[in-house]
């Protein structure tokens, strides 16, 4: 998985008249969890720029100066009307323990049913996953070129041996429906089929 510097600066104080200062200066306050103790650090508000505001996702390097940790995004918070972000939490990532993510759902292939005039429906745009932070994928992809109208593709059908899926097998990460139009077409058909029929009578 691709990874982001985060450069920041570990805080002494985090009372809220410090944190209300740190964001008057355009720093974000954070915490990183699952080391030792808890770490507490702010970085400029810009540097969370291609961390936040992407549907992709990342590890972080956390670049403190005189230390640097691998972590991973676990919360943020945003203000209810401004979207300025107001806090966030990582967790450090530890080569031999498996962590939790979500990790954005790509489409792959061709669906017959699509070229038929079916609608692809993406039900999971991300899935949750867990495993060691060295098998994290960028992206689970979903192949598509089996799918015919009606069909749905299941997240047992994108297994691996690198992580394992928190979801229950019966999860439909995509379908391919008939369209509004195939089903008015269809419905019309069928009624002009019926009409013909009583009138032979």
């Amino acid at each position: 998985m691709k990874s982001i510097t985060i450069k920041g600066s570990q805080r002494e104080s985090v009372g809220k008249a410090a944190t209300k200062a740190l964001r008057n200066a355009e720093q974000v306050p954070c915490v990183l969890y699952g080391g030792k103790n808890p770490i507490h650090f702010s970085a400029e508000t810009i540097a969370f720029k291609d961390l936040v505001y992407t549907p992709n996702v990342h590890t972080v390097v956390i670049d403190l100066g005189d230390a640097t940790h691998n972590a991973i995004l676990q919360d943020i918070q945003f203000h209810p009307v401004t979207d300025e972000i107001l806090h966030i939490d990582f967790y450090q990532l530890h080569d031999d323990k498996e962590v939790t993510m979500e990790i954005p759902v790509k489409i792959k292939g061709n669906s017959p049913g699509v070229m038929k005039g079916g609608v692809l429906r993406l039900n999971q745009r991300k899935l949750k996953v867990k495993s060691l932070p060295a098998n994290l994928p960028d992206y689970i992809y979903a192949d598509i070129s089996g799918l015919e109208i009606g069909n749905k593709l299941y997240v047992t059908a994108l297994a691996s041996d690198d992580y394992k899926f928190l979801h229950p097998d019966n999860t439909v990460v995509c379908q391919v429906r008939i369209s509004r139009a195939a089903m008015k077409a269809a419905q019309d058909a069928a009624k002009a089929e019926k009409e013909a029929a009583k009138k032979k009578k």
